[in-house]
């Protein structure tokens, strides 16, 4: 196994060194800067630095990944991969401090020191800058993996660690080399999906090639799973460097300069990993027990290649960007929200103005591929799948594309009414539809039970579905609560603030409305297997209760007289529209009409399964009868006569008693 890392690392370090070189004398990269230099050693200390802290980043977390996803709890290899974790974890630590290090180096162009002064202006760096907070959390995280990691066991902890490791990512993104352009967001998302897809894609690789097994059988499943992992991973890859490039490259002439090149070096070893890997690696697997030598000599090859492609990314990092000619007018929307403010809003902008999140247009457009997948190899095998519930579930990712991306995402920062019509669809809305899809249900039938005890997809989402946690939540009481609470707690409180000035807040913000609306409509109206299921009327007391507070809301924000985020709403310097207050009096009569329609679906819905269920306890009831000879009717019946009989002696008693009396 030694000689394996040793293999890979030096394969991938000695082509990315040498690509680095090429792309920083190329890029101009380590060329003197004007100002501040910081010398020859952090001009070209810095990048190699990044560079080696990627590889060994992409290690860990990459056989993270592929040790969850491939390999079995009581398979041997599954210690290897967490040794191999562990190197490339104490590896990205040692190589994390010499960047973070060289960068405040290279920012502020001192001179390194051993004096006290030097220690707290580092110290300063790292605490309270926001370029070093984001190293510093980078740092503190693969200094936990590099501890956690020898000390786990199970395929959960690894799983919990791989996510811990891709979290890291977070901060790199927030701080990459396009993240401070216009389209911000736009900017990060491309950033972040790269950084994931790469981290995937070569520490997989390598977890392929150095832990291997004897057993020709098991090598080849591992292959196989990576080749899954791999295929993700690349059209990732392609997705986001789309979305990168097209930011930065504005006009045809901007890819004969120095970022155009290397940008082109780097996407063409991109394309030809891919290539090799689809065409060569498909023939291979085919006949995994005669080729594997072939495979893994392949997988030499592409070593050299990827660590060509990091080598030009971290020197693309460091290469400035084509310099655009646009006339650059500052204006108050725009030194809030770093865009410029968006045309009127009118019938005809809520269809033509668009601003595309590129995370969730792939979360989307992937969930909608693989829910057709789904169905079309249940029907390729001759079973059935409603195909209402596939209309509902592309019907509901359809409508999260257009609020994530569409007129709703553009005006959202600016109007506070269209930022409530966002926030009741997703949390009231696309749950509605997402919910009669039943995804989890499709995953089931769709997929097949791995048999070496490890976790594919289908093991992970069942292992999800069934923790204490999720069964916690999912508790309708519980969702309930957690989707009524979300809206005081969101709005007022500083979350609201961070959501709107963040993007990683607003994020998170989709996230949860997503998360807190599908619980309860799951818990409503779900179809997929759960925990948790109450009684038909109390399901609709549940869900009157819950848009009554809804109602509530809507009516505080109505008849409040104070703005929400007055240093927002109330200083973009709209020159049309309504006025701040009267906006977000407008998005409180929203919030409190506009779950009107979800409310009657849901209603709708819940008293359409209520009387199926009715129906179908009613056929069930006669089919037994009928089963048994329509015994239970003839007990019945004798149960009737029994009671006439007692209570016409019971009268005829009476009638004898009145009698006497008189």
């Amino acid at each position: 196994m030694t000689k394996r890392i040793s293999a890979a690392t030096g394969l991938i370090i000695g082509a990315g060194i040498l690509a680095l070189i090429i792309g920083l004398v190329l890029g101009g990269g380590a060329a003197v800067q004007a100002l501040a230099d910081p010398g020859e050693i952090v001009r070209w200390g810095l990048p190699t630095a990044k560079f080696v802290m990627n590889f060994s980043m992409a290690t860990a977390i990459g056989t993270l990944v592929f040790a969850a996803f491939a390999i079995s709890a009581d398979n041997p290899l599954l210690e290897k991969a967490l040794s191999l974790a562990t190197f490339g974890s104490a590896l990205w630590a040692v190589s994390a401090v010499f960047n973070l290090l060289f960068t405040y180096l290279s920012v502020t162009g001192s001179a390194f020191s051993n004096s006290e002064s030097f220690g707290q202006s580092v110290w300063l760096f790292a605490t309270q800058i926001e370029l070093g907070i984001s190293l510093s959390i980078n740092l503190a995280i693969a200094l936990g993996l590099s501890m956690l990691i020898p000390a786990i066991r199970g395929l959960t902890a690894t799983a919990i660690m791989a996510a811990i490791g891709l979290g890291a990512l977070i901060p790199l993104a927030l701080i990459g080399h396009a993240a401070g352009t216009a389209n911000h967001s736009m900017a990060v998302n491309s950033i972040g999906l790269h950084l994931v897809a790469v981290v995937i894609w070569v520490g997989g690789l390598i977890a392929l090639f150095v832990i291997r097994g004897e057993n020709i059988e098991q090598a080849a499943a591992h292959a196989k799973r990576y080749s899954t992992l791999a295929l993700v991973a690349f059209l990732l890859v392609v997705v986001s460097g789309v979305g990168s490039a097209a930011i930065r490259i504005t006009k045809i002439e901007d890819i004969f300069s120095a970022y155009g090149l290397l940008l082109s070096i780097k996407v063409a070893a991109l394309a030809l990993l891919g290539v090799l890997g689809a065409f060569y690696r498909r023939r291979l697997l085919n006949n995994f027990a005669t080729t594997a030598k072939a495979l893994y000599k392949l997988v030499a090859v592409e070593f050299a290649i990827m660590g060509t492609a990091i080598g030009m990314a971290t020197a693309l990092a460091r290469t400035a960007p084509p310099v655009t000619d646009q006339e650059i007018v500052v204006t108050p929307a725009q030194i809030l929200t770093g865009e410029p403010l968006p045309p009127e809003l009118t019938f005809e902008t809520l269809f033509t103005q668009w601003k595309p999140d590129l995370l969730w247009l792939v979360i989307c457009v992937g969930a909608i591929w693989f829910y057709l997948a789904g169905v079309r190899r249940l029907r390729k095998r001759g079973d059935s799948w409603p195909i209402a519930r596939t209309i509902s579930w592309v019907t509901g990712l359809l409508t999260l594309i257009y609020v994530t991306s569409g007129a709703l995402n553009a005006y959202q920062e600016y109007l506070f009414s269209m930022h409530m019509i966002g926030h009741m669809i997703l949390a009231m809305g696309i749950p509605v539809l997402l919910v009669p899809g039943a995804p989890v249900t499709l995953l089931l039938r769709a997929t097949e039970k791995r048999k070496d005890e490890s976790r594919g997809v289908r093991e992970w989402v069942l292992w999800a579905v069934h923790t204490k946690y999720a069964q916690f939540i999912s508790h309708p009481l519980i969702a309930a609560v957690l989707f009524a609470s979300s809206l005081v707690t969101f709005y007022f409180t500083p979350l609201f603030a961070w959501a709107t000035h963040e993007h990683i807040g607003h994020e998170w913000m989709v996230v949860h409305f997503l998360i807190t609306g599908y619980l309860f409509a799951q818990a409503l109206i779900g179809i997929d297997p759960g925990p948790n299921r109450l009684s038909y009327p109390i399901r609709l007391l549940l869900l009157i209760g819950t848009m009554a507070f809804h109602a509530f809301f809507g009516l505080s924000l109505m008849d409040g007289n104070g703005l929400l985020l007055a240093d927002w709403y109330g200083a973009m310097g709209r020159t049309w529209g309504e006025a701040p207050i009267d906006d977000q009096h407008t998005g409180g009569a929203i919030a409190w009409g506009i779950g009107e329609l979800p409310t009657a679906a849901l209603t709708i819905i819940v008293s359409m399964q209520w009387f199926k269920a009715d129906t179908r306890e009613q056929r069930r009831t006669d089919r037994a009868s009928d089963r048994s000879g329509n015994q239970d009717v003839e007990a019945y019946n004798e149960m009737l006569a029994k009671l006439a009989a007692r209570e016409s002696r019971a009268n005829a008693q009476g009638n004898t008693d009145r009698e006497k009396q008189n």
